[in-house]
């Protein structure tokens, strides 16, 4: 339930990254059931521009967001090697988490914090918004029904063209580079799809010598039944985010996968060897419908053990492909 005596989540921003700007705290201030208390940054500035568009009382500094009274909930746009230190102090401050993926930068820590969540009884969700989208279900719901005959492999990828000098993807001890970023998506897709009890086959990682940070990489899971997932990242490429899955009788393809605009319908693509079809499906607002799960957990009304048990298999799954990379230094 709320720890307020409103019927509105009040809710603080920890963070001005850019995905919370474009993306999450438009959704958040379209949702009735929100309420943007306020917004911290390490800059009283960029809090105030922040706040000049979205609501709520800019403050400088993340300590002052868990002073506020009243906060119901913060949401953690952090950089991913910052997640497990704020989460953990979110959640002793009593307040319900939604953080930016990766819940945190290890497995570890990341079985702690979720532990901790489920003790202190706190709603504790990882934005992997993709998922949250209409189109993934429209896949699977294809594949179940034997549009392309019984599955034989997954792959994916998500890649983008070099960011500029300074970003913080480059700067090992914050941003922690491309794969702990955005090379969990397809990781986190062939999951989706295949399921938990995935291996690790090989992984190959290309390492900035510069920068000490991985810039891309291919990785090779499977399931016990020997079905691959064959997954490529990297911020060294042209921009894709796209997965295939291919089955004895043909082929199911999705673009746009990861990141689509909630105005933007997606085109299923669907191969066999005498016939090929597009099918439009629904737009579809994933960061809304993330917000609303988050919600309707703190609100008792959804149940997100399955987000939670799927983001500890996550976790584990990245510790296991690092472990397991050939590292190559470019």
């Amino acid at each position: 339930m709320f720890n307020c005596t409103g019927d509105r989540l009040r809710i603080g921003i920890m963070g001005c990254a850019d995905i919370a700007w474009r993306r999450t705290l438009p959704a958040l201030e379209d949702d009735p059931a929100v309420e943007i208390a306020a917004i911290a940054s390490r800059s009283a500035a960029t809090a105030r521009r922040f706040t000049d568009r979205f609501g709520g009382v800019p403050l400088e500094g993340y300590d002052a967001l868990l002073d506020v009274d009243g906060l119901d909930a913060v949401y953690i746009p952090l950089p991913g090697l910052m997640h497990a230190e704020w989460v953990t102090r979110s959640l002793e401050a009593g307040k319900h988490v939604l953080v930016e993926k990766p819940l945190t930068a290890g497995a570890a820590e990341t079985r702690r914090v979720v532990a901790y969540a489920r003790e202190r009884g706190l709603v504790l969700l990882e934005n992997y918004m993709f998922l949250y989208h209409s189109q993934h279900a429209a896949v699977r719901k294809a594949l179940d029904d034997g549009a392309i005959g019984e599955l034989r492999g997954f792959s994916s990828a998500f890649t983008i063209p070099p960011k500029p000098a300074g970003d913080i993807r480059y700067q090992r001890d914050v941003g922690g580079g491309a794969f702990l970023d955005f090379g969990g998506y397809p990781v986190r897709a062939a999951q989706y799809f295949l399921g938990g009890d995935l291996r690790v086959v090989g992984a190959v990682f290309r390492r900035d010598r510069e920068h000490d940070v991985v810039m891309s990489g291919s990785v090779l899971l499977a399931t016990p039944e020997g079905i691959p997932a064959r997954l490529t990242f990297g911020m060294e490429h042209s921009y894709r985010n796209t997965y295939a899955l291919s089955g004895a009788t043909g082929r199911l393809l999705l673009d746009r996968a990861f990141t689509p605009p909630e105005s933007h319908r997606p085109v299923l693509r669907v191969e066999r060897q005498d016939h090929a079809e597009e099918i439009t499906l629904a737009a579809d607002h994933q960061f809304a419908n993330v917000i609303a799960t988050f919600t309707a957990a703190v609100r008792g009304e959804r149940d997100i053990t399955p987000q939670q048990e799927g983001s500890l298999r996550q976790a584990e799954l990245i510790e296991e492909i690092r472990r397991a990379a050939l590292v190559v230094d470019v």
